[in-house]
């Protein structure tokens, strides 16, 4: 396919094909089995084409992607505006190096299928699929989506590009492209998330199939997964340290928050099937004194399930700038997660995030938590609200001194800075690793090549009895 600057674009018919193909009305397709790192390959040939000729073709665009920015197609079952989180934090850098298409799952309502494309920091661009909704069932929603993007790449001339994917499902509509690499960045078990789709699970193998690297969010997490991918690579939460500790000297309270009683117990972030409701109301049915601050926004659950009480004070989302000044009145930034399968493999963003700005975090026995934060004496754990409320008594009572020395010395060894960078060497790797893959072919076609040649040649001689 050709967009409107006479490039041919990343998109391609066959799955998996380190060959490239342009999509021409009168191309006669061939398709030709190989292997690539252990993977099936189909290659499309024009007529009068040959495979040397094509893969010498794909060789050379990929050795220049490598001397150039490379773009980052993402597809994600997050909202970019919704909570600014890992996929934020990563993808912003990325744009520092090449656009970022940040593709978010589609909102079904009137009028025809289109793509609304925004710009947000940098040269991040949201694309968010609008679809009718007579096509919310499986089959016409994947062959929508799947017109959108290839007119995305068409459009805005992406050529060069590695996919990211947060969610698998997106691969019911995203095989026809032709990326210089496949990323999946696994920073959740989605199945075990209330509302999973059925067929994530079936995808996801199929992503680790498809994937040259994998990174996951957490330990946990990597221990769960590894043994499904060669090369997976664990990048638990990461911080921006000086954005968090401006915390440490901010002392006007926000006007939502100022009128709310000491000692204030804080958390932030989603609220859903994964929040502790028993915990919080226990703790705070038995310390009316202490005056709960939950900020976020509430999904997946009932509202009217949480606890309404005189103590606890529901202040809703707020954006990664405010969250600073809401953490410097606190006195304990606490985890009430419940224990389930939904939290068994989270590494919550916002326990670096509480111990940049100086608080005492007191969490239930997230597995992430515990290792290392525990087991460095930066957190204390606790289930039962009995022992909650025992672990916030030591931390309102302690010295925080020693406490916050440990943090930044933890915290100095982590960063979004360093695990972009980290990540980033990988997949330079992870195209190198393609590179060499298609010049091994190169090389393979162009012996058998000559084997052929030689073969009619010997064939003729023996024909005219020479």
């Amino acid at each position: 396919m050709k967009n409107n600057t006479g490039q041919s674009s990343g998109v391609r018919q066959d799955v998996n094909a380190v060959v490239g193909v342009e999509d021409e009305t009168h191309v006669n397709r061939i398709s030709q089995e190989q292997s690539f790192s252990g993977k099936s390959v189909t290659s499309t040939l024009r007529p009068q084409e040959s495979i040397s000729e094509r893969v010498t073709t794909n060789f050379e665009k990929i050795n220049a992607a490598r001397l150039r920015p490379r773009d980052i197609i993402c597809f994600s079952h997050l909202r970019w505006d919704f909570v600014y989180q890992r996929p934020q934090h990563l993808l912003s850098r990325g744009a520092a190096e090449g656009r970022v298409f940040f593709v978010e799952e589609p909102i079904f309502d009137e009028g025809p299928a289109r793509l609304e494309l925004r710009r947000r920091e940098g040269d991040v661009w949201v694309a968010v699929p609008h679809l009718p909704i007579n096509a919310s069932s499986e089959a016409p929603m994947e062959t929508a989506l799947q017109a959108l993007i290839i007119n995305l790449v068409d459009e805005h001339s992406i050529n060069d590009y590695v996919l990211w994917y947060y969610t698998p499902m997106a691969l019911g509509w995203t095989r026809q492209l032709n990326p210089l690499a496949v990323v999946y960045d696994c920073m959740d078990e989605l199945s075990a998330f209330k509302n999973a789709p059925i067929a994530l699970r079936e995808r996801e193998a199929e992503l680790f199939s498809r994937a040259d690297v994998v990174f996951t969010g957490g330990q946990s997490l990597y221990e769960a997964k590894r043994h499904q991918h060669p090369n997976v690579y664990a990048f638990p939460s990461s911080v921006e340290t000086a954005h968090f500790a401006s915390a440490r000297h901010l002392t006007e309270d926000p006007v939502d928050q100022v009128g709310i009683p000491h000692p204030r117990i804080g958390f932030y972030g989603v609220i859903d099937e994964r929040f502790d409701i028993a915990l919080l109301k226990g703790v705070a049915e038995a310390r009316p004194e202490w005056h709960w601050v939950v900020v976020g926004p509430i999904v997946k659950i009932n509202p009217a399930d949480l606890p309404k009480l005189e103590n606890v004070h529901y202040l809703c989302s707020k954006s990664y700038q405010e969250l600073p000044a809401y953490l410097a009145g606190w006195d304990v930034a606490v985890l009430p997660f419940a224990r389930n399968e939904s939290t068994r493999f989270i590494s919550p963003t916002k326990t670096p995030e509480y111990l940049a700005a100086g608080k005492p975090v007191v969490s239930t026995s997230i597995r992430d938590v515990v290792r290392p934060y525990q087991e460095l004496g930066l957190a204390r754990i606790a289930d039962a609200p009995e022992e909650f409320i025992a672990a916030i008594e030591a931390a309102l009572g302690e010295d925080a001194t020693e406490r916050i020395r440990r943090a930044d010395k933890f915290l100095a060894q982590n960063s979004w800075d360093r695990t972009w960078r980290q990540m980033s060497q990988l997949i330079d790797d992870a195209v190198k690793t393609r590179l060499e893959a298609a010049q091994a072919v190169k090389q393979a076609v162009k012996q058998g090549a000559m084997r052929v040649a030689g073969t009619k040649a010997s064939a003729a001689s023996f024909a005219t009895g020479d």
